[in-house]
């Protein structure tokens, strides 16, 4: 995947448009809700911004993953929420109203959490490229790309929402569909690096994404929340912005090898919480 006017104007152009789809699903009462519910939030950002990454750390050394899927990994759990958590929580009968709020909070948070992880990550496993690698760059990057266009999808929702409603489902059905076409771009791009490495990245985002759900049920319990939050918090942790992580990877800091970890996570994911989703439902019907 050249550097090219795909990777470097269009991919960010059509996150942009998946951000501003996410924006367009918010109310301001999504991020103001965090006074109502501190402690499911607090134990949401623990498990989203601190916990998932040290997980990923802790299995690129356990799996011994090569520099760019170890790196890779690392992006990606530092990459957290998107609207698919959302739709989840909603088959799931879990909080929606807490999983929206988190990933509101969430994206805002991420913009600025997001650089020091990769920094910390690319230090660690490839201390040759850290001098190519820009805290300030990539911050202003997602500014760019996430927090504007939501705030705009946002704006759009506060002053057209009949519109904004109608418009919501289709972004995210864009966004599912692009996520696949990047996950077959990327394992086409990289194929020689996936076919010689895949049972241990498979493994390796499986064994992610079931620890994060743990881990996130683990936080509900820990803190004495409802079930159903736990559940809420179980999705929130497991489910990451894959779309995002593979922007980061292609586009900003150009290394498409880096964005297999997340293309592979960006299928994986979905075992362990729809695993969850079922168990949640059936033990909501009982």
């Amino acid at each position: 995947m050249q550097d090219s006017f795909l990777t470097q104007t269009a991919l960010p152009i059509i996150i942009a448009l998946i951000m501003f789809g996410m924006g367009l699903s918010l109310v301001v009462g999504d991020f103001l809700r965090v006074v109502k519910m501190p402690k499911a939030i607090a134990a949401g950002l623990l498990g989203q911004i601190i916990l998932m990454p040290a997980l990923a750390f802790v299995i690129a050394i356990g799996f011994e993953l090569s520099t760019p899927l170890a790196i890779g990994l690392m992006i990606l759990a530092a990459c957290p929420g998107g609207t698919m958590s959302n739709v989840i929580s909603h088959i799931a009968r879990a909080n929606l109203a807490l999983s929206v709020t988190m990933t509101s909070i969430s994206t805002v948070i991420c913009v600025f959490s997001t650089p020091f992880i990769i920094a910390l990550a690319i230090r660690y496993f490839s201390q040759s490229d850290i001098q190519d690698f820009s805290i300030g760059h990539t911050t202003v990057s997602l500014i760019m790309i996430t927090l504007i266009p939501v705030s705009i999808g946002l704006f759009v929702r506060h002053k057209f929402e009949a519109t904004a409603l109608y418009l919501e489902p289709y972004f995210r059905r864009f966004s599912s569909v692009f996520i696949a076409l990047m996950i077959v771009a990327i394992s086409i791009e990289e194929r020689n690096t996936l076919i010689s490495s895949f049972s241990s990245v498979f493994m390796a985002t499986l064994g992610l994404n079931l620890l994060a759900i743990g881990v996130g049920l683990a936080l509900g319990w820990i803190t004495k929340l409802p079930a159903i939050d736990g559940v809420t918090l179980g999705i929130e942790v497991g489910i990451q912005n894959a779309a995002l992580a593979i922007l980061i990877a292609v586009s900003i800091l150009k290394h498409p090898d880096y964005a297999i970890s997340a293309g592979v996570y960006g299928v994986t994911m979905y075992i362990g919480a729809f695993l969850l989703a079922i168990l949640a439902k059936k033990t909501h019907n009982r």
